[in-house]
């Protein structure tokens, strides 16, 4: 899925951002770091497109010209698979993209360096995807940028259903009256992709997640039950429709063509309007709050180093760098994302008015667990998601429970 894709470097991108090990500079290794010195330091990212690799690739070397340092950009083909291979080698790549579902994976087996509490911009770093890399009391990655969910208006279809601003919703109610209403011909009201990368901020309206504070599965709460149940009535109401109902890849690509009035998405969906659908007139807006208030998701983008790596000085220098307000604003322009620093909020507001609701809810956000398994857990979640609409609420969310629970202990 698009949203899949973008998360890669959005933050915001999910999986394909796993990991890395590079496609060695001037070496035939794919699978681990450059052969050229061993005071070389490899980088190795997976990238949006042109916009994002001509960003990373040159403040590497603005930082590697400022430090004398040799340093080496290299694009991930298949970032998971080189990450495999790199670290089974021993020879990964010293530096590399890192997505907070990965986390607990990576740390557990040995592969991450715990490098971020020596960073001296740590404190500027959102505590929230902080959190999200943090593995047994230890942060494994410096936060580069994250993405959060909001609500996608088409403004012409609004106006048409003769809402104003003043019916923008804010509450599951209000959210069920617009989307009855936007719901025409051959326009639905909402449409979402059918995955708990969407589904799940109703989770988090509604007081409820996958685990609790203190790390217990609550997979299966009341909480979590009647918001999966909420989800369900909007469906078989028919004023929501999974994307892949309306012949659509994704809820951006069903906003995009017209098949749907509003969607849920991230941030990255901003370039895919502007580039794809530049004549589509939209509103970002907070999503509605749930009966326990706000909620959003949030997907986090970060900076790993290697356990491995024989370069971990110049590879924290080169990190910290990377992650320099200035610097995040920089690729903030470059290739969209939004910076994960709290210092350049309000920067990024300014330059962004319209996207303000996007950072907004990283105050409240909630990340995906970061526990060794849980993309299988969240994978088999989505298969039942999609079926959602005749399925069980409770049923589906005791499988949950029942299968966090075994990689849990």
């Amino acid at each position: 899925m698009f949203h899949k894709k973008m998360m890669l470097t959005v933050a915001m991108t999910a999986v394909g951002a796993l990991a890395l090990a590079a496609c060695g500079g001037g070496s035939d290794d794919s699978n681990g770091a450059s052969s050229e010195s061993a005071s070389t330091i490899n980088v190795l990212i997976g990238s949006s497109g042109d916009a994002e690799t001509k960003a990373v690739t040159d403040a590497v070397a603005a930082w590697s010209t400022e430090s004398g340092v040799k340093a080496k950009v290299s694009v991930a083909s298949d970032i998971a698979q080189q990450l495999s291979q790199g670290f089974a080698s021993g020879n990964p790549a010293d530096v590399f993209y890192l997505t907070n579902d990965t986390i607990a994976t990576y740390a557990s087996n040995g592969s991450l360096d715990p490098f971020v509490e020596g960073l001296s911009n740590k404190d500027d770093f959102y505590p929230t995807i902080m959190d999200s890399f943090t593995y047994d009391g230890q942060v494994y990655a410096a936060p580069k940028d994250f993405s959060t969910l909001a609500l996608i208006i088409n403004s012409d279809k609004w106006a048409a259903a003769g809402l104003t601003d003043a019916d923008i919703p804010t509450s599951w109610d209000e959210l069920s009256t617009v989307a009855a209403k936007l719901t025409t011909g051959d326009t639905v009201g909402l449409s979402i992709s059918p995955e708990f990368a969407r589904v799940g901020a109703f989770f988090a309206q509604n007081g409820g997640w996958l685990v609790d504070d203190k790390g217990a599965v609550t997979a299966d709460s009341p909480e979590n039950v009647e918001a999966l149940t909420y989800v369900q009535s909007l469906l078989t109401s028919g004023s929501m429709k999974y994307a892949s109902e309306v012949g659509a890849g994704w809820g951006g690509e069903a906003f995009g063509t017209g098949a749907a009035a509003m969607t849920i998405e991230g941030n990255w969906i901003t370039g895919a309007l502007t580039n794809t659908y530049p004549d589509v007139k939209y509103t970002v807006a907070e999503l509605p709050a749930g009966p326990a208030g706000k909620g959003t998701m949030q997907f986090n983008g970060g900076w790993g180093i290697a356990a491995d790596s024989q370069n971990k000085d110049n590879a924290t220098k080169l990190v910290e760098y990377l992650t320099q307000p200035t610097q995040q604003l920089t690729f903030a322009t470059d290739f969209g994302v939004m910076p994960a620093v709290v210092s350049t909020a309000d920067q990024w507001k300014t330059d962004n008015p319209a996207l303000a609701p996007f950072i907004e809810g990283a105050d409240y956000a909630k990340s995906i667990p970061n526990i060794v398994g849980i993309k299988d857990v969240i994978d088999e979640l989505n298969s039942q998601i999609q079926s959602l609409s005749t399925g069980d609420p409770k049923t589906i969310l005791e499988s949950t429970q029942t299968n966090l629970e075994s990689i849990s202990k």
